[in-house]
Parts: C-alpha cells; sequence; structure tokens
C-alpha cells in the first residue's frame, strides 16, 4: 500500500469515526425518548388500560427493575461480544419493544413490552463506552464521549412536545409506532456504518501493557472498581434530583405555573448539555498538551466541583432568575460528571473491561439514585428543601476525595489475548 493510499485511509477512518458518533447520539435521543414516553401519556394510558396509579406505578417498576438487572449484565456483553453486534441487537430490540407497546390490546402485554424495553436500552451506554474507548484516544475521547450522551439531555428535552404533537395529531399508539420505527432505521443505519477500528488506529488507542484485562470477577478485587462505584452513588443524586425535583421546586418554591416551567424549565438542561461539553473539549485539550489522560480527568472534574456549595444559597435566592441561574451551574457540574466518569472508566481499566465496569457503575448510580430520592420524598416535606440543598452542596466535593484516592491506572499484568477486541487490517 503507497503512503497516499495509507494518508486516504486513514482520512476515510477519523471519518467514519464522527459518523459513528453521530449515530450514537441518535440512537441515545431516542432511547430516552422511548423511555420517558410512558410518564408523558400517563393519564391516556391509565384511561386506556383502566389503571389506578398504584397500577401505572407497577408498568414503572417493570421496566425499571428490567433496567436495573440488565445494566451489569449488559456491560458484560458488549465486553464478550464486540459494541458493533450488541449494539445493532439492542437498538432493534428496544425498537420491536416501542411498537409491540403501540399494538398492545391488553395491560398484560403493555407490561411484557415495557420489560422488553428495560431488558434492551441498558446496553446502549456500555456500547458507546467501548466504542469511544476503541475508537478514540485520549486526546479526544472526553469530547467524543460527552457529544455521545450529549443525546440523554436532548432526549428529555424534544421528548415532551414531540410525543405530544404525534399524539394529538394522530393518537398515542402512533407515538409509540412512530419511535419504534425510527429505532429500527438506527439500527440499520449503525449495521451500515460501524465497523471496528483498523490495526493502524487501535495500535495508538489499546495499551499493550494492560495484557488480557481482567475477569468479571477479577474487576471487583480492583481499589479503583470501588471507588468508581461510590463515585457513582454520590454524584449520580444530584443530576437525577435535577430531572425529577427541579420542575416541582420551581413551581412550589418559586411560584411559576406549569406552564411557565414549560417556557422556562428546560433552560438549565441546555445549558448543562453546551456546558459538559466544553469542559470535556478542556480536560481533552489538557490531554493534547502532555497531561496524563487520567488526570486531566481528575483535574477537570474536580474544578467543576468548585461550584457545589452554591447549592446552599438555592432556598434564599430571592428570584426566578436566580435560581435558573445556580440551578444551571450545577446542572453544569452534575451532568459533567455523570459524562466523563465514564472516561474515567475508560481511561482507568483496559479496554476490554471498560464496558462491564460501566454497566456496574450504572446499576450502582442508580441505586445511589433511588435511595436519595427516597429520601427526598421523605423529608422535604418534614424538614423543608434547604436541608436538602445543604447535603447536596457536599456530595460532588466528596466524590473528588474518592476520585483522587481511590481511582488509578489498572493494569492486569497477564500476557495479550486479543480475543474480545477484533481489530480489521488494511
Amino acid at each position: 500500500m503507497t503512503t497516499a493510499e495509507q494518508q486516504k485511509g486513514g482520512w476515510l477512518h477519523k471519518k467514519r469515526r464522527w459518523f459513528i458518533v453521530a449515530i450514537i447520539f441518535t440512537a441515545i435521543v431516542f432511547n430516552y425518548v422511548d423511555r420517558q414516553m410512558v410518564s408523558i401519556l400517563k393519564p391516556l394510558l391509565k384511561t386506556e388500560f383502566s389503571l389506578d396509579d398504584a397500577g401505572y406505578a407497577v408498568i414503572v417498576n417493570i421496566f425499571t427493575i428490567c433496567y436495573a438487572v440488565m445494566y451489569p449484565v449488559s456491560g458484560w456483553l458488549v465486553d464478550k461480544f464486540g459494541a458493533g453486534k450488541v449494539m445493532f441487537y439492542s437498538i432493534l430490540l428496544w425498537s420491536v419493544a416501542s411498537i409491540g407497546g403501540g399494538l398492545s390490546r391488553t395491560i398484560g402485554q403493555f407490561g411484557i413490552f415495557r420489560g422488553l424495553l428495560g431488558v434492551a436500552e441498558p446496553a446502549n451506554f456500555p456500547a458507546q463506552l467501548k466504542t469511544v474507548a476503541i475508537w478514540f484516544s485520549g486526546s479526544v475521547r472526553a469530547t467524543a464521549n460527552s457529544l455521545c450522551v450529549a443525546g440523554s439531555s436532548i432526549g428529555a428535552i424534544i421528548a415532551p412536545p414531540l410525543i405530544a404533537w404525534l399524539t394529538l395529531t394522530f393518537s398515542w399508539k402512533t407515538a409509540f409506532l412512530v419511535c419504534g420505527a425510527t429505532g429500527i432505521a438506527i439500527a440499520v443505519l449503525w449495521k451500515l456504518i460501524y465497523r471496528n477500528p483498523p490495526a493502524s488506529v487501535a495500535k495508538d488507542i489499546i495499551d499493550p501493557n494492560d495484557g488480557a484485562g481482567f475477569s468479571w470477577w477479577q474487576l471487583w478485587g480492583t481499589k479503583s472498581l470501588w471507588g468508581i462505584l461510590l463515585i457513582r452513588f454520590l454524584s449520580d443524586p444530584v443530576w437525577y434530583f435535577c430531572l425529577f425535583w427541579l420542575p416541582g421546586y420551581l413551581q412550589e418554591g418559586s411560584g411559576l405555573t406549569l406552564a411557565q416551567v414549560g417556557m422556562v424549565g428546560w433552560i438549565p438542561f441546555l445549558v448543562a448539555d453546551l456546558g459538559s461539553i466544553g469542559v470535556s473539549a478542556w480536560s481533552d485539550k489538557m490531554v493534547s498538551k502532555g497531561m496524563q489522560p487520567l488526570r486531566a480527568r481528575k483535574v477537570m472534574l474536580s474544578t467543576t466541583a468548585v461550584v457545589a456549595p452554591l447549592c446552599m444559597l438555592i432556598s434564599y435566592l430571592p428570584g426566578v432568575a436566580g435560581t435558573l441561574a445556580v440551578f444551571s451551574l450545577i446542572a453544569v457540574m452534575a451532568l459533567s460528571w455523570l459524562f466523563n466518569v465514564s472516561v474515567v472508566v475508560a481511561e482507568a481499566f483496559p479496554v476490554r473491561n471498560v464496558a462491564s465496569v460501566l454497566g456496574i457503575a450504572g446499576g450502582f448510580g442508580a441505586l445511589g439514585a433511588v435511595v436519595f430520592n427516597y429520601f427526598v420524598g421523605q423529608m422535604i416535606g418534614s424538614v423543608g428543601a434547604g436541608n436538602i440543598f445543604m447535603l447536596m452542596a457536599f456530595m460532588h466535593p466528596l466524590a473528588v476525595v474518592v476520585l483522587w484516592t481511590m481511582v488509578r491506572r489498572e493494569h492486569s499484568f497477564k500476557p495479550v489475548v486479543n480475543k474480545n477486541i477484533q481489530i480489521n487490517t488494511v
């Protein structure tokens, strides 16, 4: 192969990886639209299937339990069979689940398809991280990762108007069918575009000193895994608070009507998306200037955590504008951690293990959010929101301490056995 052919091949591969990022972003957008469908259509579904609030909670819990159980399993599957294959079947499966929900005639059928959605969706994020880890070097990895997972916030923003428009224009069943059909189109596009990285790309990204990686059980013996789990347990709940409690607080604490919340409630989430992408790019710039990648992520995350004490001011802010401004900064911090703790996983563990670690960490972060939200629900009426905000002010600073003391570069020190990373030759 001539030098010109090699240069052309390298350019094509660099172009392909950004197409892959675009497809992942789109898949994550519709991943979030699909999962939010039930909450947006709650009144219609309760009428359609003769549900009370307890029955609705069962439907929600079917999805949630399947999702939580499958998250670690999905990470193992990605490391075992590869991101390309698992992502393809995952998207297909959750698209079928969405279409099945739209075609359901009984609550039993609907519950089965919501459970199937919960089984299929968790693979999206381990597969996404695995793809970023094997296609992007440390100098652009955080930026690529944040662009991928920004789809989660964009999905949360566009889901209400999109689902409302489809339902009001056609029917709630149409909303399920359209989103399912869109998912199938994304899966086909993924199949056409995705390839494993060629050897010329992989040799610059995969560290041969990592060896064959850890077995699933050996991961539990690493200090960094426990550090990542504790970080997710501490930091995830702040983001989930922004998602689940901010709209209500704007109405109850700031006096906005529901219509006014609809007009301005999206602002912190858009700021969070843009801000988290910006700080991720900053950490990549530090890497390109010579800083060790894991250290660059630690510096970036520690810097964003400086805004955490602002949580203590929320109860004392006089106007809506101040509340939105502070929540926007808190959301940037929280989403930056949610995005980039995944990158920390990619920097701390052999590439052959990153999906498994993220799967375990994702389940643990969800557990932290469940526990925190339970106590928020129990406490916010009796002790007031101020005490909740005081607690939130210390959660990310504690996560910073864990990040610097427990998370390090882990090596398995085994001979390289290249079984799970398939490399194309050029």
